[in-house]
């Protein structure tokens, strides 16, 4: 029976393991928690900070395959790991999605299309990007580990703010996309080469976090090919193994690139009942050297993330037993407020209804 390691025990990893198990194989996961929502469905669990080589060493030495569920794994431990363990999504993922001059540099020469943006790395090249980029524009941290790294510039007012930022770290300054819609597609790539996409899913958010994911989402033919191929080039001319998930701009007929993430991603959690195979599934297969699978749509798919505060209010959903509609809760062991505590799936419902529902079991939209 198979083993696999997983970096990183909250909700992504916990889906993952739920998906390893059905599929017959042992989990063993590391989280710096004790008893973290992946620990539910693993045999074992180390319990380490993920900056302890020791530890990680330690999860490789027991598994057969290993692979991380969210992006900041420190990169050189993969590098140096990998030359040792079975490690097929490698450090390279992890080095280009922590750094987002790195991130957008590679994304355009792998084929993707991005905004404008410029590096920027104290006040006088900020005055200088501004002047190039002009407002309103964004300024970002490069680092994606730095809190409170970021500051919308729409006019002078905001300039003393953004001096202060990047006299301390190393920025980037992106001119403002007034997109139509922000897309997400979930790209597969296994160990062969063979590469599968996921029906892409339209986001809607709040501040940072997801708050609804809607498939099929509301794009046209033209863009949906565009945004399909862009993920599909990305991710062979990057050579990744495993899951890559790719955030768009929608700005008329025009695909923007965002942001990836080396893995899983909640904008993907509909696939579990909304596809015939679910993203989680198709990851450990890519990664483990079986085929990937058919990733069609088999109904249409909305998924709600639900917070600390909604707790109460989901339970009482879960009592109604409403067709298709699934509640998934990640299991967390202290229930914070903001903090996301679960998704629910719903399947062949409208927007509106699934607004009526929320906004009567929850107030989160």
């Amino acid at each position: 029976m198979e083993k696999i390691g997983i970096i990183g025990g909250g909700n992504l990893g916990m889906m993952m393991a739920e998906a390893a198990h059905r599929m017959g194989m042992q989990i063993i996961v590391m989280d710096p928690q004790p008893d973290c929502p992946c620990s539910q469905f693993a045999e074992e669990q180390i319990v380490g900070d993920f900056t302890d080589i020791k530890k990680m060493e330690e999860l490789c030495l027991k598994s057969d395959v290993v692979t991380y569920a969210f992006e900041n794994v420190p990169y050189n431990s993969i590098k140096e790991l990998g030359l040792q363990y079975n490690i097929p999504q490698g450090e390279m993922p992890l080095f280009l999605s922590q750094h987002r001059l790195r991130e957008k540099i590679s994304a355009t020469r792998a084929g993707a299309v991005c905004g404008e943006y410029i590096p920027v790395n104290n006040t006088y090249e900020l005055i200088e990007g501004v002047r190039l980029i002009d407002y309103p524009c964004v300024l970002k941290t490069c680092s994606t580990n730095e809190n409170k790294g970021y500051v919308f510039l729409e006019g002078a007012d905001q300039f003393p703010e953004a001096s202060r930022i990047v006299e301390k770290s190393h920025c980037i300054l992106e001119k403002f996309v007034p997109f139509d819609t922000e897309i997400s597609i979930v790209v597969t790539r296994s160990i062969f080469g063979d590469i599968s996409t996921f029906p892409i899913a339209q986001n809607l958010n709040r501040g940072s976090h997801l708050l609804m994911s809607i498939v099929p989402a509301a794009i046209t033919d033209e863009v949906r090919h565009k945004a399909e191929l862009m993920a599909k080039t990305m991710m062979r001319n990057l050579g990744f193994v495993g899951t890559l998930t790719i955030e768009m701009f929608v700005v008329g007929d025009d695909v923007l690139f965002n942001e990836m993430a080396p893995h899983p991603h909640n904008s993907g959690n509909y696939t579990i009942e909304g596809c015939k195979i679910s993203q989680f599934e198709q990851h450990i297969r890519a990664i483990t050297g079986l085929p990937l699978e058919d990733t069609s749509l088999v109904q249409p798919a909305i998924s709600v993330s639900f917070f600390g505060q909604h707790i109460n209010g989901v339970k009482e959903l879960e009592k109604q037993s409403l067709p298709n509609v699934f509640v998934h809760d990640y299991l967390k062991t202290e229930i914070v407020e903001d903090s996301k505590m679960g998704h629910v799936t719903f399947l062949n419902y409208s927007k509106g209804e699934v607004d009526q529902i929320v906004a009567q079991y929850w107030a989160l939209l």
